[in-house]
């Protein structure tokens, strides 16, 4: 991603360069980093962006635990700790505030979608697939439920006390008593049903995988969809303390399902763990054929990976927060805010009127769990397990690293200027350039220049991509804040490249589309004032760069593409030579703007000849030496003489024609008896390509006008009466 902002300065700047450095007389421009988006595009490490979009130094984050599984799938609030389900042995935690982690019992199935705890210490526990729903108490666990599904994804308490348990591949809702009794409350058309969340009057929002649907189920088992979204999963939903309920909805490659129709065929009833080591669940959807879906993003999707949905209680539902590259795995609500747990980068968000903040960006990918804690949200994650918790300190250091800034060409770059408030604290500015996309070992070494708000970068060496760090430290009085960055470079000037140069048709001419031959000169302009050649009179200049091609006889195009890597307006001339003349050129044009050039070849006498373009990236009023390019065509063939008659004879029945051209192969032979149409004749050798052909034509006897048409390849053209010839 290029953070490079198109400002161009209208006045050219000369910028000191080290030796051996070509000067350079580009426009200036400039990288500006000054958004929420712009900043966190890159790598956080104990800072955070509020939602002014400033950086700061985050709320101290701590791991606190390590799973000794490779997967974490679920959660819940337990006894003064959480309770976890992972995955890929079923096994469930319980881990306590200080960190400490016990396992409490495995599951038969490998992975634990779903966990609920209850406040007297009983834990169910939702297993996959073969799904069964566990109940967990007095250290002992057994099956408490078997719905016959393959996945248990989510679980939660009725108003009535009644355990909900979310199902897939039949999409079905089911409710358990006290007795163990269930019954099917809600029956989907969709695939999956993947989260719940219980609403103040008792209904239920359910969200789907599949069709993406958010549906209202009442407690006697009245559905209402209250959306059906672009995105096809449903991944998680949050409740506010004002009744406002918020769902995350996903089309990503990075989900843990896979709805593709590829892999529909293949589910029976196994999760598989698929390269990276993320779990994905092989599911069928109900789209259409020749739909392909990565994870669960159709293909051809446009959308972003993830939004956020608000859902109010009256059931209207706008969009509240959009990611376009971030998979959402979690949401929570805690002190006014929603808090929104992302991958594959491992970002943890929160959301308050409307603005997001990144709170924390951790060393794993995925953040798949937020549970309640004191005073932000605890999270785990998963590919590793790890389980965070958050302090009301903040960090005393944090460091923003900005990601490659690419100014497309080598460019030596100028000063770094930023913007924000020391507070007492301190902000120490590192920059370190190369030519590769992605630092390695061939970049430069990070540069710490002087303090200050506007640093030079003299001693920071050219190169195409620049990243620069900012160190953050508190002081007792206060954190710093840093709200912009800016960055001038300037691109090395680099010369033009010719991408294609070459000789149109004999004839061909092109000219501007708004050419009209019936209303502007056709005719060549005065040779006295052109020198040698004489070019045709261009059109009114419009801002218009359409061409068409025409036909005026005797001239000749030369027709080019050229390019330059810094955006210079360039300037063309044009030279040519005799065939073999060595290197002596003759001018032809200078100063030249088009990208074509058709002019009178009849200046030039029959023979071989070579023309050469040069290319040049500053006009003469520049203080600098411009640079330039060349290149040079093949033998071109100028013949203004047309093909003659080297032997022709009567026979019986017609004529025998040895047809011939000095220069060029014939390409055209037409006859015509008694002024009837044209029709072409055939050599004797059944191709018409050589400077020499034999011609064996068939007429009537009683002819009396017989007339052959030759015509070479550059299209000279002359009649014959081959009676008068053969007389």
């Amino acid at each position: 991603m290029s953070l490079r902002i198109a400002v161009r300065v209208l006045v050219v700047i000369l910028l000191a360069l080290g030796p051996g450095v070509p000067a350079t007389a580009s426009e200036v421009s400039f990288f500006r980093i000054e958004s929420r988006a712009d900043f966190l595009a890159g790598t956080l490490d104990g800072i955070s962006v509020d939602r002014l979009g400033n950086l700061g130094l985050a709320n101290r984050g701590q791991r606190v635990s390590e799973l000794p599984e490779p997967f974490l799938f679920s959660g819940a609030s337990y006894r003064g700790g959480w309770v976890i389900g992972t995955g890929n042995s079923g096994a469930v935690f319980h881990i306590d505030r200080g960190g400490a982690a016990q396992r409490l019992f495995n599951t038969e199935e490998p992975e634990v979608f779903a966990v609920w705890a209850d406040p007297d210490g009983t834990v169910f526990a939702g297993s996959s697939p073969n799904g069964k729903v566990y109940r967990y108490s007095g250290g002992e666990s057994q099956v408490y439920f078997d719905p016959e599904e393959t996945y248990i994804w989510d679980l939660a308490r009725a108003a009535d006390g009644s355990l909900l348990v979310a199902t897939g591949t039949e999409g079905r809702l089911y409710r358990v008593d006290k007795e163990r009794q269930a019954e099917l409350l809600f029956d989907s058309d969709d695939t999956h049903l993947r989260a719940l969340q219980l609403l103040p009057d008792g209904a239920v929002l359910v969200g789907t995988a599949g069709e993406g649907l958010i549906v209202r189920v009442s407690p006697d088992g009245r559905a209402r969809t209250l959306y059906d979204a672009d995105h096809p999963e449903v991944v998680d939903f949050a409740l506010s303390d004002g009744g406002v309920a918020y769902a995350a909805v996903l089309a990503s490659e990075a989900s843990l399902m896979d709805l593709s129709r590829s892999n529909a065929q293949a589910s029976n009833g196994n999760a598989q763990q698929q390269e990276g080591g993320t779990v994905r669940v092989t599911v069928s959807t109900a789209g259409g054929q020749g739909e392909e879906t990565t994870g669960s993003r159709p293909s051809g999707f446009r959308g972003p990976r993830s939004e956020i949905l608000r859902i109010s209680a009256s059931g209207m539902i706008d969009s509240a927060a959009r990611f376009e590259e971030e998979t959402v795995y979690a949401l929570h609500w805690l002190r006014q805010r929603l808090w929104i747990g992302t991958g594959l980068d491992g970002k943890l968000y929160s959301l308050s009127r409307g603005k997001r903040v990144l709170e924390k960006d951790v060393e794993e990918r995925q953040l798949v769990v937020l549970l309640e804690d004191d005073p932000g949200p605890a999270f785990a994650t998963t590919n590793a397990a790890a389980f965070y918790r958050i302090s009301e300190e903040s960090e005393t250091a944090g460091t923003y690293t900005s990601p490659a800034l690419d100014a497309e060409q080598m460019s030596r770059f100028g000063s770094l200027r930023w913007r924000g408030e020391l507070r007492g604290g301190g902000i120490r500015m590192s920059v370190r350039s190369g030519a590769s996309a992605r630092p390695d070992r061939t970049w430069s070494e990070w540069t710490t220049p002087k303090s200050g708000t506007e640093i030079s970068l003299s001693d920071v060496p050219p190169g195409r991509f620049l990243q620069w760090r900012a160190a953050m430290t508190a002081a007792a009085n206060g954190s710093p804040v840093l709200g912009s960055v800016d960055i001038s470079y300037q691109q090395l000037n680099l010369p033009p490249r010719i991408k294609r140069l070459q000789v149109l048709d004999p004839g061909e001419i092109v000219v501007p589309a708004n050419f009209n031959a019936a209303n502007q000169v056709f005719e060549p302009v005065h040779p006295d004032r052109q020198g040698m050649f004489t070019p045709l009179r261009p059109a009114a200049k419009r801002d218009d760069r359409r061409r068409k091609n025409l036909w005026k006889k005797g001239f000749r195009t030369l027709s080019w593409d050229v390019e330059d890597p810094n955006g210079d307006e360039l300037r063309y001339e044009l030279s040519f030579q005799p065939a073999g003349d060595g290197d002596r050129w003759l001018p032809m044009a200078e100063d030249l703007e088009a990208d074509s050039y058709s002019f009178d070849a009849t200046a030039l006498p029959d023979g071989l000849y070579r023309f050469r373009l040069v290319a040049r990236d500053r006009g003469e009023k520049e203080v600098d030496e411009p640079l330039m390019a060349q290149e040079t065509t093949q033998t071109v063939v100028i013949d203004h003489t047309t093909p003659f008659l080297a032997e022709a004879s009567r026979t019986r029945g017609g004529f025998r024609v040895v047809a011939a051209d000095a220069l060029n192969p014939l390409r055209r032979a037409e006859i015509s008896a008694d002024a009837q149409e044209w029709r072409p004749m055939r050599p004797s050798d059944g191709i018409l390509d050589g400077k020499r052909e034999t011609l064996l034509i068939e007429v009537p006897e009683d002819a009396r006008l017989v007339l052959l048409r030759l015509t070479d390849a550059a299209f000279n053209v002359v009649t014959f009466d081959l009676r008068q010839e053969t007389r």
